[in-house]
């Protein structure tokens, strides 16, 4: 019975990462739905990533300053200047290049560019040093693979067609008719998947960024609050440089599409994507947390079916298929990485550790101390 309940926690301990991104992709699902909505009813992408910054902080401020005061770390002039860096990566440029480029295009077409992000990460973070990888080993050369892979099943859900598979839930399409259409003039593809990719890098740049500042700061609510307050700043002094006496753009109502766009993106993309994210870079680094990222565009296929009643064709169903193996292939080759085996132990157990050390050089000492006295 006690072997049981070990394998069963044990189990649980090791499932907390998978299960932790997954629940993240479905956060950005339905942020891809709600910002291009509130855009798509005329909100600025510029006072959209202030207003979802603002209430990301004002969210996980009282949170961070509650239960961090203990272990919250001096700030230094390195690590401000890193928030700052923060700050301008991911909640301003990234954000502000993401939205443009989903006016320019369609929701789905902007999570289908992002499948680019693991890709950039993963090359940054082996120029960076912070992901292991030897092409002579198993594991990495699965990890290579397997993010091609991902690639590639992201890429046939974007262009491949092929025939509709009538699904009983989806024979009764009725279009929405909440939301302004917008007119095949306005759309640019190639401007907005420019955009959206120079976004992804800054996103890639953001990841690893985090992952070397929470090894200085490992408060992760103050570090995300921090970020988030960084980006509100950052980008109101940019939209009001950019935008100057265009003050309209800065109405938000109560009750609107556009204010819980805002609230959502803020409290669940900005707040619990960064604090989960840097839990989940301390224990599997941060090409881990992107590989998962193709999981954004079957999650939305698969909720669009549901709620929509949007159809699905063959190629999304082939690339979903295919984004499954290689998320299998990156996550088999990260099992076989010895680097994150040896880090989630060193993150779990390092105070125990240092205390039980500690211990053992005491009792050796009293012990030493007693036999000289005799």
């Amino acid at each position: 019975m006690s072997n049981t309940k070990e394998c069963l926690l044990k189990l649980l301990k090791t499932s907390k990462p998978y299960l932790a991104v997954i629940f993240l992709q479905f956060g950005y699902a339905g942020s891809a739905i709600v910002a291009k909505t509130a855009l798509n009813n005329g909100m600025s992408h510029y006072t959209f990533a202030v207003y979802r910054n603002l209430f990301a902080a004002v969210v996980f401020a009282p949170f961070a300053a509650l239960l961090e005061r203990k272990i919250r770390p001096k700030m230094t002039l390195s690590i401000f200047w890193k928030i700052m860096l923060l700050g301008l990566l991911e909640p301003v440029i990234d954000q502000n290049l993401y939205y443009a480029g989903m006016k320019y295009t369609t929701a789905t077409f902007a999570t289908a560019m992002c499948n680019i992000l693991p890709a950039i990460t993963f090359l940054l973070a082996w120029i960076l040093r912070l992901e292991n990888v030897n092409i002579w080993k198993i594991g990495s050369q699965a990890k290579i693979v397997g993010t091609i892979v991902t690639l590639g099943g992201a890429t046939i859900m974007s262009l491949v067609g092929g025939p509709i598979i009538g699904l009983p839930w989806t024979k009764h399409n009725v279009p929405s008719t909440t939301t302004k259409v917008v007119s095949p003039t306005e759309l640019n593809p190639i401007k907005g998947a420019l955009f959206i990719a120079a976004g992804c890098f800054c996103w890639a740049c953001f990841y690893n960024l985090q992952a070397i500042t929470l090894k200085k700061y490992p408060a992760g609510l103050s570090l995300t609050s921090l970020i988030c307050m960084a980006g509100a700043l950052q980008g109101t002094a940019l939209t009001l440089v950019v935008q100057r006496g265009n003050f309209g753009i800065w109405s938000l109502h109560l009750g609107s599409s556009k204010f819980y766009a805002s609230l959502y993106c803020g409290i669940v993309t900005s707040g619990i994507g960064y604090y989960m994210s840097g839990l989940i870079m301390n224990v599997k680094g941060p090409v881990f947390v992107t590989s998962f990222n193709p999981l954004n565009m079957i999650i939305v296929a698969i909720l669009g079916s549901f709620i929509l009643s949007e159809q699905l064709n063959l190629g999304r169903v082939v690339g979903a298929a295919v984004i499954v193996v290689g998320l299998y292939l990156v996550i088999w080759g990260t099992g076989k990485d010895p680097k994150s085996e040896k880090k989630l132990s060193t993150h779990e157990n390092v105070e125990s550790n240092n205390e039980k050390e500690l211990a053992e050089i005491k009792s050796s000492n009293q012990a030493v101390i007693g036999d000289e006295s005799v």
